[in-house]
């Protein structure tokens, strides 16, 4: 199955139905445009994967599909985006690495700020005792 092909059948369900796009788009709130690159298989013109999904499952209700069936189809597709599986440790190092990077940041900020007060205090002294 191609982008080509999916969307032809979700095309040929909506006209099985006797719905036209433009109420297929207020129905699912999805714009015009993207109905109908969905049905067209404009793979180029969607958006992220998760947005795809659900427009997907939204179609599908809304011409009588089943959701589900719907996205599995899409899933059929081997250009299609696949979700990404992420490995909870590599998170977790990633994680404690960013925090560690965020931690020193704050340190070496407070020492300079802490550096930048005292040098302006003892010039604050330098100039009253100059002038006296």
């Amino acid at each position: 199955m191609s982008y080509v092909q999916f969307g032809r059948y979700l095309q040929v369900q909506r006209e099985l139905r006797g719905l036209p796009l433009d109420e297929v788009a207020r129905q699912t709130k999805i714009p015009p445009t993207l109905v109908a690159a969905l049905e067209a298989g404009q793979s180029e013109r969607f958006p992220e994967r998760i947005f795809v999904l659900n427009y997907i499952r939204s179609y599908a209700s809304a011409v009588g599909l089943s959701p589900d069936d719907a996205v599995n189809r899409f899933h059929e597709i081997p250009e299609s985006p696949k979700a990404e599986h992420f490995d909870p440790k590599a998170l977790e190092v990633d994680r404690r690495a960013r925090a560690s990077t965020v931690m020193w940041a704050t340190i070496a900020a407070v020492v300079v700020l802490s550096l930048l007060l005292a040098m302006n205090a003892m010039y604050e002294v330098a100039i009253r005792y100059t002038h006296r």
